[in-house]
């Protein structure tokens, strides 16, 4: 089990696979994608993914976490961008996704926005 010291490890219980599924299971691990919206050094909700992550993770998900730099803002770029494609490719590979954004103003940051648009 993943080093989680905040939580008590004897409320995680093996997933009951017979309860859960009424048709034929997945092959795979559910596939999450994890999106954040700031590109700071000390970017809380950063820290907020990766440990959003790591629950995922002990939950037994795969998670792959798309970092944001360097992704163009919408229509500066081709959609061959390296960054654009990297992005898409996840969002195809995903089954679920966690956005975690700054609020900037009121509503999420830019960063954000051009990752959803």
């Amino acid at each position: 089990m993943t080093d989680l010291p905040a939580l008590r490890q004897d409320a995680f219980r093996p997933i009951d696979h017979d309860a859960l599924f009424a048709q034929d299971r997945l092959t795979h691990k559910p596939r999450v994608l994890m999106l954040y919206g700031s590109l700071r050094e000390l970017s809380y909700s950063r820290f907020l993914t990766l440990e959003a992550a790591r629950l995922l993770e002990a939950f037994g998900a795969e998670v792959k976490i798309f970092d944001p730099r360097g992704l163009p803002l919408p229509d500066a770029e081709s959609a061959d961008h390296p960054k654009v494609r990297e992005l898409r490719e996840l969002s195809m590979w995903s089954e679920a996704q966690v956005w975690c954004s700054p609020e900037r103003h009121g509503a999420m940051s830019g960063i954000m926005k051009a990752q959803i648009d």
